[in-house]
């Protein structure tokens, strides 16, 4: 999703490129307006023609209509009643020309037929009736509400969440402004502005809130708790990954590297010439296979193993040139009884006893 900044880049982009088209600005200005569009796109590396992005950035609206609500919210002095009595209906600030504006009879019947489209599920026509009616009253709560709110069934919550905003700006007492934008907010991915949305609306109604609102307030918790202990958990988890521990050797409890198994067993390079066997070729080997994967998952074996002296004794055969300095012949070492034993545990076998049990 573009960044605030970016979004207003192409809000003043689609400023400029209408106040040519409309007259706004002369003719002779036209490549002044120009340039300053591609300085403009060029800096905030945004695409002009990229109907989509100036869709997210500005909805139905125009940045003048934008300004329009600003400049009637900027001179709002506190009017608005501290929380503790509850309201869903929003105030009109008769003193104060720059408070939610009043209601006019055609706006009120536009109203009337977006809630009757929202009735019905025709979101696109109950946005456009909604946005007809703030057309005539722009800083009006309850149209900026029901418009969220038709964006919201639309899943247009960025633009959601905007109404919701001028809502509550409007007139912090009315409720359901703060309702729908907690709702657009964690939808958005917002849990933590979503859960101040919540508080603000519950400290508003008063007396504790409404059921309602407390319940959005407990979901947004929830997932800001959740979001946390996910975020704690992959530090951990980061912390205590064994692959980071086995990655400084043997360290910690964990398995040695293969060379380092290698150079212990004597081995110096690749297979033959004195030295240990090709690893790829020695794990084709079933029982070295099984072996090895019990001691990835058992490290303590390895040193049980290495305590054997017959196989102590081997290992510095191997180290020394025995049998021509290569790795003896598998079947050989298997018919030394202490080494079948230490082969069988080192499987997983358990010993004899386990041996009978598999074959149940």
């Amino acid at each position: 999703m573009a960044t605030s900044q970016k979004r207003l880049a192409l809000a003043i982009i689609d400023f400029l490129s209408k106040s040519l088209s409309d007259g706004t600005i002369s003719s002779e200005d036209t490549e002044s307006i120009e340039i300053a569009k591609s300085c403009i796109a060029d800096t905030f590396h945004v695409n002009p023609s990229d109907q989509a992005a100036l869709k997210d950035a500005i909805g139905d609206q125009s940045l003048l209509s934008i300004y329009g609500v600003y400049e009637k919210l900027k001179g709002k002095t506190s009017t608005a009643p501290m929380p503790g009595a509850s309201s869903t209906k929003p105030t009109t600030n008769t003193s104060n020309p720059s408070g939610p504006t009043p209601t006019t009879p055609e706006a009120e019947e536009l109203k009337s037929q977006g809630n009757k489209a929202m009735q019905q599920k025709d979101y696109p026509k109950a946005i456009d009736l909604y946005t007809k009616a703030i057309t005539l009253s722009p800083t009006n709560p309850i149209y900026l509400s029901n418009r969220a709110a038709a964006y919201s069934a639309s899943h247009k919550h960025s633009e959601a969440c905007a109404d919701a905003e001028l809502a509550t700006s409007a007139d912090p007492k009315y409720t359901k402004a703060w309702s729908r934008l907690g709702l657009a907010r964690f939808v958005l991915g917002n849990a933590k502005g979503s859960m101040e949305a919540y508080q603000k609306g519950i400290d508003y109604e008063g007396n504790g809130g409404s059921e309602a609102m407390k319940k959005g307030y407990k979901t947004a918790k929830a997932k800001v708790e959740e979001e946390e202990k996910e975020g704690g958990d992959e530090e951990i988890e980061r912390a205590a990954s064994p692959r980071e521990a086995g990655a400084a050797g043997a360290g910690g409890g964990g398995m040695p590297d293969l060379a380092g198994l290698a150079s212990m067993l004597g081995g110096g390079g690749g297979g033959g010439g004195g030295g240990m066997p090709d690893l790829g070729a020695l794990m084709n080997n079933p029982m070295f296979a099984s072996m090895a994967q019990n001691m990835m998952s058992n490290p303590d074996a390895l040193q049980g193993l290495m305590n054997n002296p017959r196989l102590r004794e081997m290992a510095q055969n191997f180290g020394g040139g025995g049998q021509g300095g290569g790795m003896p012949d598998i079947s050989a070492l298997m018919s030394d009884p202490s080494l079948r034993e230490a082969a069988m545990n080192m499987m997983g076998g358990g010993g004899r006893g386990a041996g009978r049990g598999a074959q149940q």
